[in-house]
């Protein structure tokens, strides 16, 4: 073989080795980030139940005035129509339960019935054992479905109706015409004073893969929720909805190998009137984007995928004061049950 035979095979095979290994660390850097295997901790189960209480560290949440849990009858004038129900005589609550229609909806409305107890005088869904003096029937005005119309009005005279033929009760309807005219106009105050916001975080360069998404939501409060590929904040309050969510691509999350997954975005949501003003939702919500960002190496962005800077978050967070203001004045205070139920 001649020298230059030689010098050739040799370049060649330098070529071929440079290829291999750029080809390795080309495939290296593509390779979705992973989470720090010395926490273990940040592994999350998917399919865990989300945890009514939580140690958020990059919170300090004890600067929020709690939200205190409300204690009234589910019923209120000013989101239902309500149907008193008149007695011959006192009616057990096991005689109520077996009256109650099978389903607690009219169309696309809630439907419920409340006693008043003989021994507390206080309205609650009939109990087993505890006997009533008065009844009445409530159907939702409004929800995010719409406005109360005159079908579902005529399903929840019907059902309440044979409600009251078993326990020999006499109900007073409002006027239907009235009541579907309240309902659009709630309706109608509802559609424009309801928020529901989203931040899109979107990869810079690496994708990313579920278990390192979950390691670092995790540290600013996220836990697991019930489905693949969502976590959400706690409320301060057990029972109250989640502050925030997010998620991820779901079939990345329930993948065989979800190391080998790759996230390249996920979405950051608020729903505004189900959580309560004093838990500071939004302050939270923009601190978390920008630490995830920030921690990342991702953008945070709107549904468009346009960046969002500093001046529109402000000018999100000022309107969003007045959009609480307003909710307030209407007394459909964010995350008050009433607000819960309506925009909902």
């Amino acid at each position: 073989m001649s020298t230059l035979q030689i010098g050739l095979a040799v370049a060649g095979g330098v070529v071929l080795a440079a290829m291999v290994a750029h080809g390795a660390w080309t495939s290296r850097r593509n390779l979705p980030r992973q989470a720090s295997p010395d926490e273990s901790a940040s592994e999350l189960p998917a399919d865990r139940n989300i945890e009514p209480g939580l140690d958020v560290a990059a919170f300090d949440v004890a600067n929020f005035p709690l939200p205190v849990p409300e204690k009234k009858p589910s019923m209120d004038a000013l989101i239902d129509v309500i149907a008193p129900i008149a007695l011959e005589g006192v009616v057990s609550g096991d005689a109520a339960l077996a009256a109650m229609p099978t389903t607690r909806r009219a169309g696309s409305k809630p439907f419920s019935i409340e006693g008043c107890n003989e021994t507390s005088q206080r309205w609650e869904i009939p109990v087993a054992g505890q006997r009533y003096v008065a009844f009445q029937a409530g159907v939702q005005l409004a929800n995010r479905s719409g406005a109360l119309n005159e079908i579902e009005y005529s399903e929840f005279v019907m059902k309440t109706q044979a409600f009251c033929d078993a326990i020999n009760g006499t109900p007073d309807f409002p006027e239907m015409l009235d009541e579907v005219a309240r309902a659009r106009e709630l309706d109608q105050f509802a559609g424009d004073h309801d928020a529901q916001l989203g931040f899109v975080l979107r990869a810079r360069n690496a994708a990313w893969s579920p278990g390192y998404v979950q390691q670092n939501a995790s540290r600013l409060g996220f836990i697991a929720g019930s489905i693949p590929g969502r976590m959400v904040v706690p409320a301060s309050t057990a029972g109250m909805p989640p502050v925030l969510g997010l998620s991820f691509d779901t079939q990345a999350a329930m993948a065989d190998d979800p190391a080998q997954s790759a996230v390249r975005e996920l979405a950051i949501s608020l729903d505004v009137p189900q959580v309560d003003r004093s838990e500071q939702a939004f302050v939270r919500m923009r601190e978390v984007a920008l630490s995830l960002a920030d921690s990342m190496d991702g953008v945070v962005t709107d549904d468009n995928g346009l960046p969002l800077p500093a001046e529109a978050m402000d000018v999100i967070g000022a309107e969003l004061e007045h959009l609480y203001d307003t909710l307030d004045q209407r007394d459909l205070s964010a995350g008050s049950a009433l607000a819960r139920r309506l925009f909902s």
